[in-house]
């Protein structure tokens, strides 16, 4: 069988694909399961024509974003490379695959990527005739599908989680499934048979909250709590990883600052894709707090990372950012 699987949600693809690598004999693993990133037609053609051995079914994975995503030939006869009699073979190549040969064309889009799917290509439409799926992340402003996801996962570990909880997992942990699937696996050990319960996410899950708690020091101008936190923070993280979370931070506050005079925390909430009751406890921590002081804490932070990273600072990493902090 031939599938194709598309989007930017890395989680579910990769959940969807090890479902069917799961099912393969793991005594033949290293035989049956085979991955190819995006290999030249000749290549492409004997790999869909591989013949699985005695071991039963036989599971092959491709990589396939370049060939829909990459730079598109001037001649309007080429598509990526191949042509028209290329693609003819490979749909017929494609068609004819083996009964117990499952094969997987995988188009991946990475976080923050600036490529994109071209869905007029004609290649797009030969793997669109097959079994595809398209994988798209959940915006964090999609509160009640978010929290669906969260609560079917549930479901499938076995895992008792009442709606209430479902709610303040992605309040505290943000909407990255993987990161979610992960913290529920760490609550079904701690939990056992047990029903999950609000103390129990607070105390077991990942949460960024000392950093929360040194950023909302820093941005509403409580520069000395702000410096005693960053102390505590240097056993634990490493200074440009607090200026990477500063950076994002601030960058938030500065466009829910901008925003708030226009829109809604719900409108807000969608331009910035970020949960509402975010929104909501930003909007009241920046009431009082000017938006040229963010934009200059956020400058003073900007010069610290390229001092930093370009060897022109004459302090060290660690003093480098206390001094934007106090700037």
């Amino acid at each position: 069988m031939i599938y194709f699987f598309y989007g930017d949600e890395e989680f579910n693809i990769s959940n969807e694909i090890k479902g069917f690598r799961d099912k393969l004999d793991k005594n033949f693993i290293e035989m049956s399961y085979k991955t190819y990133n995006n290999p030249k037609f000749p290549d492409l053609i004997a790999i869909l024509k591989s013949q699985p051995m005695m071991f039963g079914k036989m599971l092959i994975v491709i990589n396939c974003l370049n060939y829909l995503s990459g730079k598109k030939a001037d001649d309007d006869e080429f598509d990526n490379g191949f042509d028209d009699k290329q693609l003819k073979e490979l749909s017929e190549t494609m068609e004819s695959c083996n009964e117990n040969l499952d094969v997987i064309f995988v188009a991946m889009l990475p976080p923050d990527s600036k490529k994109k799917i071209d869905k007029r290509r004609k290649i797009f439409k030969i793997l669109s005739n097959f079994n595809s799926k398209e994988f798209l992340q959940i915006p964090s402003y999609k509160t009640e599908e978010l929290e669906g996801w969260i609560k079917q996962r549930a479901r499938i570990k076995e895992l008792k989680l009442p709606n209430d909880v479902a709610s303040l997992m992605l309040i505290q942990i943000g909407s990255n499934l993987r990161i979610l699937d992960s913290e529920l696996e760490k609550l079904k050990v701690y939990a056992k048979d047990k029903p999950v319960t609000k103390e129990m996410v607070r105390e077991i899950c990942t949460t960024g909250e000392d950093l929360f708690g040194f950023s909302e020091y820093l941005i509403t101008g409580k520069t000395s709590q702000a410096l005693e936190e960053y102390q505590k923070l240097l056993s634990k993280k490493h200074p440009l990883e607090i200026l990477a979370f500063l950076h994002t931070q601030i960058r938030n506050s500065i466009q829910i600052k901008a925003y708030s005079g226009k829109h809604s925390q719900d409108e807000i909430a969608k331009m910035i894709n970020m949960h509402p009751y975010r929104v909501k406890l930003e909007l009241k921590k920046l009431k009082d707090v000017p938006l040229k002081n963010l934009v200059r804490l956020k400058e003073n932070l900007t010069e610290a990372e390229y001092k930093i990273k370009t060897g022109r600072s004459v302090l060290d990493v660690e003093r480098e950012v206390e001094y934007a902090i106090l700037r």
